[in-house]
């Protein structure tokens, strides 16, 4: 897995941003597959060793996980291998846009900023998924720009669910997960 060297815009402000969210994406994405029983649906679908990496061309930054048997992710540190589904940014200003919630996913795509390398509804999956977990750790105004549409969640939900992600999240930072 690559990581934001100087080839990727990984020296500027940009670079450094998309470098610091993919780290919390990645994370994130993990957390919320161990909290969060929609999520871990989605995931369902997708068989145990399943990969997915999210990177920017031309090498990096970028983040890799991998589904496990129970069905929950688990970050892959410094993987080099061939991720089964990988979402590509063209560029590092276009993972700023969607990172910076200037631009969502979805519309990323309809720009043709980013691509897909492996099973679409695959990576459909991985959007709900993406989408989820910014509706529930993002505040509700930051998530609306986020997503396409923002769900019918009570925010006693969410405030739950953001409690245990960040706290698994903290568990898993401090695991080294």
């Amino acid at each position: 897995m690559a990581d934001s060297s100087a080839a990727s815009g990984g020296n500027t402000a940009q670079g450094a941003y998309v470098a610091l969210m993919m780290g919390i994406i990645g994370r994130g994405l993990v957390s919320m597959s161990q909290v969060d029983d929609t999520v871990r649906r989605e995931l369902a679908a997708l068989p145990a060793g399943y990969t997915i990496c999210m990177t920017v061309m031309p090498a990096g930054p970028s983040f890799a996980v991998e589904v496990q048997a129970d069905g929950q992710l688990k970050l892959l540190k410094d993987f080099s291998g061939r991720a089964t589904l990988n979402v590509v940014f063209k560029h590092i200003a276009h993972a700023f846009l969607v990172f910076s919630f200037q631009e969502g996913t979805a519309r990323a795509f309809a720009n043709d900023r980013m691509y897909v390398d492996g099973n679409i509804s695959h990576a459909i999956r991985l959007v709900r998924c993406l989408n989820r977990m910014e509706t529930i750790i993002l505040p509700k105004l930051v998530a609306e720009r986020a997503i396409k549409r923002y769900p019918d969640i009570r925010l006693g939900e969410k405030l739950s669910l953001a409690t245990r992600t960040y706290g698994r999240l903290v568990v898993n930072l401090i695991k080294g997960a």
